[in-house]
């Protein structure tokens, strides 16, 4: 069929170019003059094939979804993905959230590999990645730290076209201008071929955050009642860079490396101003003042050798190394009544982390259908930090000025085997277990945690026979989520402020891993062209949950209230999940040229020893949705399109006298692409264009009294203007 389509239209709907479409249109004039449409499939159709072959649950986001709104952040593109919600308010960023779960529970993966700490998946720009992989069950050749599900970022590989892109972007909040740049240069040479994708961006944030902090009696009146409004101000810039190299040798092995580096610099000025309403203890200050610089460099390399054998076997190698480090200063000045300048405190970070992994997989075929692999996963780590806290030059506490440091190895060993048991019928047995080891010798600070868990995982899919577009899966697997080393470290963060709702924190070196056992369950139907629709269910019970606890404690201080990690006992999640995602044309005829995509999430969770009717998993939400349609105007080379995020109001009861809410999220995207040619388009688009504030709250009930912090964050609209070109 591309035989009959000019090379100019072949060029617009490639699989891996910026400007790829759904479908391709072509109208020719049969003999009797009447128009016939032609439809050629383009990467949309390959994504959703791909999960529908998929033995394992798998959702595969392409070039096209990612491009779709011209996003500059993944969490604004993950946030609209079937089941996918991101913590903190619209638009600021956060943590990935699958089935409502994040701290941990939801597993992020770059190039299949885990990033190291305290990496943020919003430091990757969508123009260098090529796809996302959501995977809803565990699978043995990937970490199984996934009990809400594994989300993984491919970076951009292979550049099937020959042109240079180029991007340009200006991002537009409250008068104040942002500015990206990205480009993607692909070049080959013999038998090496590269791609460089850089980008750079400036934004320019603001804050306004209205808090509400309050001691309450048993008879509803207050004792302190604090109002402090903080207004920020900001200044972000980053680069990152992600060349590839690949070279194919003459017996068909291939090698590729791809270093990514990442560069940040941040500059924010506060100013939070308290209105005592009710109390007689006066503040300890009325307005507070705080100047904050942070920097960040990553630079990580990653490479992998494949090896072709005998018997179609292979083997697949693969390799990486990285540092990371950050530097934090924050100056706050208190001041009194009358601007008098009660006190300066004064926090110093600086955090160095470097990584080392590597891992290797031994596949061959056994037969028609039938595949078996087998493979190890290592990985060490190590962490330096370094804390400084002062009041007016002096240490605010003892250990002020530790230092800190940690090291953890991570040994992993499976074995796969997958096969076609009938024409209609495949399976997917897997095998993995992985031990973790996390030491830190620094004094008064030793800790040595070791765990190891066995993860059984069987998936299969059942093509219902006479129907080549149903067919029903099922999943049993096994997963944890480890303790992160800062719950492992005992050493303590101290507030300038300590109360139930700003407490201290503290580690507890003697934490285990939450084990979960997973069941999952769908249906999809997929329609003619790249549209589906599914329902799917799933179960996860789980043992040794971890969960924070605030009590006041003796500290060499003073009396303080703590927070400290703990195992708590057991807790169990489900939900069911909806999407439909199609063209109007595959199920109505002669309908407008129209794409529509919707899903629905509802979640249940319930954790023993704590009192209901909230006693949900941590910050879970109940409820998500998103929907969204594009479409093409015909006569015109116009597409436009939008998408509205839902998630209602939450409220979990997190402890025996901790209440958390956070308040509704409402987003809506819109987007309008003008193609002038197949080399030039201009995108314009506007996210949370019905901004309103993001609220939270906790609340601690004391028995003779409550304490609650009531917070409350404006969002604002971005509007974005940009131009892409091939060159």
């Amino acid at each position: 069929m591309k035989k009959l389509l000019p090379a100019a239209c072949l060029a617009m709907c490639g699989a891996g170019g910026a400007f790829a479409q759904d479908s391709v249109k072509q109208e020719p004039v049969k003999a009797e003059g009447q128009p016939q449409q032609v439809l050629v499939s383009g990467t949309r159709a390959d994504d959703t094939e791909t999960r529908r072959l998929s033995t394992a649950s798998k959702l595969v986001v392409g070039r096209e979804e990612l491009e779709r709104n011209g996003d500059t952040s993944l969490g604004e593109v993950l946030k609209r993905l079937p089941g996918i919600t991101m913590s903190g308010a619209p638009g600021t960023g956060g943590s990935v959230q699958m089935r409502g779960l994040g701290n941990g529970y939801t597993q992020v993966l770059v190039n299949g590999e885990r990033p190291p700490p305290g990496f943020s998946v919003e430091s990757i720009p969508p123009d260098q990645v090529e796809r996302i992989e959501i995977m809803r069950g565990a699978v043995a050749d990937q970490s199984t730290q996934a009990i809400a599900g594994t989300v993984n970022v491919i970076l951009r590989q292979g550049y099937r076209q020959k042109d240079t892109q180029l991007r340009i972007a200006d991002n537009i909040q409250q008068g104040r201008h942002g500015a990206n740049v990205s480009v993607t240069v692909p070049g080959k040479r013999g038998q090496l071929t590269w791609t460089l994708n850089a980008t750079v961006s400036e934004s320019r944030p603001h804050t306004d955050v209205t808090a509400r902090d309050a001691d309450l009696l048993a008879d509803g009146s207050f004792q302190r009642l604090q109002l402090i409004r903080s207004y920020g101000e900001g200044r972000s810039r980053a680069l990152n860079l992600a060349p590839r190299l690949s070279w194919k040798f003459d017996n068909g092995d291939t090698l590729n490396f791809q270093p990514f580096v990442s560069a940040n610099r941040n500059h924010s000025v506060n100013d939070a101003p308290v209105d005592q309403v009710v109390g007689v203890v006066p503040p300890e200050f009325v307005l507070q003042h705080a100047d904050s610089r942070t920097t960040g460099t990553m630079a990580r390399g990653l490479g992998d050798w494949t090896h072709k054998m005998d018997s179609s076997a292979k083997l697949e190698l693969k390799f990486s190394a990285g540092i990371n480090r950050s530097d934090s200063d924050s100056l706050r000045n208190n001041y009194g009544e009358g601007g008098t300048l009660n006190r300066v405190l004064s926090d110093v970070d600086r955090e160095r982390q470097r990584s080392f992994s590597n891992s290797g997989k031994y596949s061959r075929p056994l037969g028609e259908g039938h595949h078996f692999a087998a493979g190890w996963d290592g990985e060490a780590g190590h962490l330096a930090l370094v804390h400084r806290a002062e009041g007016d030059n002096n240490p605010l506490y003892e250990a002020s000025g530790a230092n800190l440091s940690a090291d953890t190895r991570r040994l992993a060993l499976f074995a796969q085997d997958e096969w076609d048991i009938t024409s209609q019928w495949s399976g997917y047995l897997g095998l993995r277990w992985e031990g973790i080891r996390s030491t830190s010798d620094s004094p008064g600070y030793a800790v040595k945690n070791t765990s190891s868990v066995w993860s059984p995982v069987l998936h299969t899919v059942y093509r219902i026979p006479g129907s080549k577009r149903d067919q029903v899966r099922a999943s049993l697997t096994r997963s944890y989520k480890a303790p992160v080393l800062d719950d492992l470290i005992a050493a303590p963060s101290f507030t300038s402020d300590n109360h139930p709702t700003r407490p201290d924190r503290t580690g507890n070196p003697n934490l285990k891993p939450e084990l979960a056992t997973g069941i999952d369950l769908a249906y999809e139907h997929y329609l003619s062209r790249s549209g589906i629709l599914s329902a799917s269910a799933f179960l996860r019970d789980i043992d040794d949950l971890m969960r924070r606890q605030t009590a006041l404690q003796s500290t060499s201080i003073g009396p303080r209230w703590v927070s400290t990690p703990a195992n708590i006992g057991h807790a169990v999640t489900r939900g069911v999940e909806l999407e439909a995602k199609f063209q109007l044309a595959e199920v109505l005829a002669g309908a407008p040229d129209l794409d529509l995509r919707a899903n629905y999430s509802r979640y249940w969770s319930s954790v023993d020893d704590i009192p209901g009717p909230n006693n949900r998993l941590e910050r879970q939400a109940r409820q998500t949705a998103n929907f969204g349609l594009d479409y093409r105007v015909k006569n015109a080379p116009l597409t436009v399109g939008g998408n509205l995020n839902w998630t209602p109001p939450t409220v979990v009861q997190s402890s025996v006298a901790e209440l958390y809410t956070t308040g509704m999220k409402r987003q809506l995207d819109l987007y309008g692409l003008w193609k002038f040619s197949a080399n030039t388009q201009l995108r314009i688009s506007g996210n949370n264009l019905l901004p309103r504030r993001y609220e939270t709250a906790r609340v601690d009930d004391l028995g003779e009294l409550v304490q609650a912090l009531d917070t409350s964050v404006r969002t604002y609209t971005t509007l974005a203007v940009r131009l892409e070109l091939k060159i």
